[in-house]
């Protein structure tokens, strides 16, 4: 597995992860390839966006990092990290998530940020086990999210 950054052609590649992730969660939300190019790969606040790839370049999951700005939409306190973390369901269970943030976590000391946050819905249960796999602790409750914060330094 490979992981680098995600370049503006992975658009098309991410967004095909997101829609496989609708049609298994039927949670709905935003997946288009502008979506995926202006919240994961161009954002303003945007620390970091990797790619997992396998031997044969397929694109397996990605993990972006912003830096909270102050009024963001998941009220997250200015200059914490935001991480948010999507894997193919066919790659599901195969470490991709785990490699991903090895190479985020190295982001995220890099840009010298004190605490990233996840937010998850409650009911994704698969998510929050990840990020409690990775050390991420839940720190406080939202409608139907559970934020997880993980301690970088």
């Amino acid at each position: 597995m490979i992981i680098r950054t995600a370049r503006l052609s992975n658009a098309e590649a991410m967004s095909r992860i997101l829609t496989d992730i609708i049609a298994v969660t039927q949670r709905q939300r935003p997946h288009d390839q502008d979506f995926v190019r202006d919240t994961y790969i161009n954002n303003p606040h945007g620390i970091l966006c990797s790619v997992a790839e396998d031997a044969n370049g397929e694109v397996l999951g990605f993990q972006s990092l912003i830096r909270a700005a102050e009024g963001n939409k998941y009220g997250v306190s200015a200059g914490w990290g935001i991480i948010g973390t999507h894997v193919s369901p066919r790659a599901a269970r195969r470490g991709v998530g785990k490699a991903l943030f090895s190479a985020t976590k190295l982001a995220a000391e890099n840009a010298n940020l004190q605490n990233i946050d996840a937010t998850i819905s409650a009911d994704n249960t698969n998510g929050l086990a990840y990020y409690d796999a990775i050390g991420f602790q839940s720190y406080r409750t939202g409608d139907n999210t559970i934020c997880k914060r993980f301690s970088v330094f």
